[in-house]
């Protein structure tokens, strides 16, 4: 018998009304699966259909992603996203709950998991870091002054930038081929109709805000960041593809801020491990999560 597939709800975060899926199993520990960038929920419905019988699933949209709300303002930081994950599990009473996360998410994650460390039991982060307090981006060299004038300049740019319209479904499921070349036709379909509208007009447009493209122009320092990462207690594991720009945690210095931390590094994977190389992650995380 094939199983029904989630269900969605919605809790409030911030006066913004945010969409997660439950996949079921209530009584099982809680799996909290989040997205990436421009990405969706549904995006980890396969790894959500293979880990649903051992986990409660849950599978948050990020504010402005998805179908959560978009912010009113069109400012995005990394403060409220991690709030909104805060929100979900405090909401949820899921502590001590196990994540899974890429990249956005995984910087989401693993940042509340350094805040609340006692309310995460296991934490994967495929390619979610970011860049570590010894590598010096150029960025942090920027006086306060031009990043803001930059970041004013980008806000105006992309008020004036019509969102992209695409005449067909298949024309979207084209850039969506783009961007991962790993993608094969089955989830290129899923991960295109669950990621786009139906416009007026009878176009198709992604659902994700626009204004989610632009960085804020402050945040915290890389020392904070790593700091957060040395309180994380639980297991962590961090994960990469090796055709991926990500670099390997544990040769770039990032891995000696964990205090309990291994790296699973994909051979043939690029951004999206997950999606990449379905039953290898399947198999290594699902080790990973029960201990062994």
């Amino acid at each position: 018998m094939t199983l029904p597939g989630p269900t969605s709800h919605s809790f409030f975060s911030q006066r913004l009304r945010m969409h997660y899926v439950d996949w079921g199993n209530p009584d099982a520990p809680p799996l909290i699966l989040l997205h990436g960038g421009r990405d969706h929920c549904r995006n980890w419905d396969w790894v959500a259909a293979a880990f649903r019988d051992r986990y409660h699933v849950i599978c948050p949209d990020l504010r402005g992603h998805g179908d959560s709300s978009w912010s009113a303002s069109g400012h995005y930081t990394m403060a409220n996203y991690v709030y909104d994950l805060a929100q979900v599990i405090h909401q949820q009473k899921l502590a001590p709950v196990n994540i899974i996360a890429h990249s956005l998410g995984g910087n989401v994650a693993v940042r509340y998991a350094g805040i609340y460390p006692e309310n995460v039991a296991r934490l994967v982060a495929i390619e979610g870091l970011g860049p570590g307090p010894r590598q010096g981006a150029q960025s942090d060299k920027t006086p306060i002054a031009e990043r803001m004038r930059t970041w004013i300049d980008e806000t105006r740019i992309n008020a004036g930038r019509r969102p992209r319209r695409y005449p067909t479904l298949a024309d979207a499921c084209a850039r969506m081929q783009a961007e991962n070349a790993h993608l094969n036709p089955e989830q290129v379909r899923h991960l295109t109709e669950h990621g786009v509208n139906q416009n007026e007009d009878g176009t198709y447009g992604w659902k994700f805000d626009p204004y989610v493209r632009l960085w804020p122009p402050y945040d915290m320092t890389r020392e904070a960041i790593a700091e957060l990462w040395s309180n994380i207690t639980c297991p962590t594991l961090l994960v990469y593809g090796k055709e991926s720009w990500a670099r390997d945690p544990a040769e770039d210095g990032r891995l000696s801020y964990f205090r309990n931390a291994q790296v699973l590094g994909v051979e043939k994977a690029g951004h999206w491990v997950h999606h990449d190389q379905l039953p290898l992650f399947i198999d290594k995380v699902g080790q990973f999560l029960q201990g062994d």
